[in-house]
């Protein structure tokens, strides 16, 4: 009887909902990266961050070899579903919007630049990029 009333709670849903609602944002804060981005010529690496229930989309890419512009974005992200999107602003103050999905312990990112100033960051704005999730140590 007792186990009846606890599952026929108010209180239950509430926890049970906070529990799926935290798991659920928290499993998207880590670090992702491609050290192997464009062919092994550059390297990609975001960070997706949380507290409370504000979250954060920061990157940045370059070249292996130092050339041209090695662009650093963030911006705040909000998730709808298994998808976080974000807007971003880049130290060459060309802006956009992106979205990212998960696939397994990976991420999809695609990055829409809207408002190009420095058009040398294109090359690391893409569709369906996929990062490996940094190990923590």
């Amino acid at each position: 009887m007792k186990l009846r009333l606890l599952f026929a709670s108010p209180l239950f849903f509430v926890l049970a909902a906070q529990l799926c609602f935290a798991g659920a944002t928290q499993d998207w804060a880590g670090q992702y990266t491609d050290k192997k981005f464009l062919g092994g010529r550059a390297v990609f690496q975001l960070t997706i961050e949380q507290s409370g229930s504000a979250m954060q989309v920061s990157f940045d890419a370059a070249w292996v070899d130092a050339h041209g512009a090695a662009p650093e974005a963030e911006g705040p992200a909000k998730v709808s579903g298994n998808t976080l999107t974000f807007t971003f602003k880049d130290t060459f103050d060309n802006s956009g919007t992106g979205t990212i999905t998960r696939v397994g312990n990976d991420i999809l990112v695609t990055i829409n630049p809207t408002h190009v100033v420095e058009p040398r960051c294109l090359a690391f704005y893409g569709k369906n990029m996929r990062l490996k999730r940094v190990a923590k140590k």
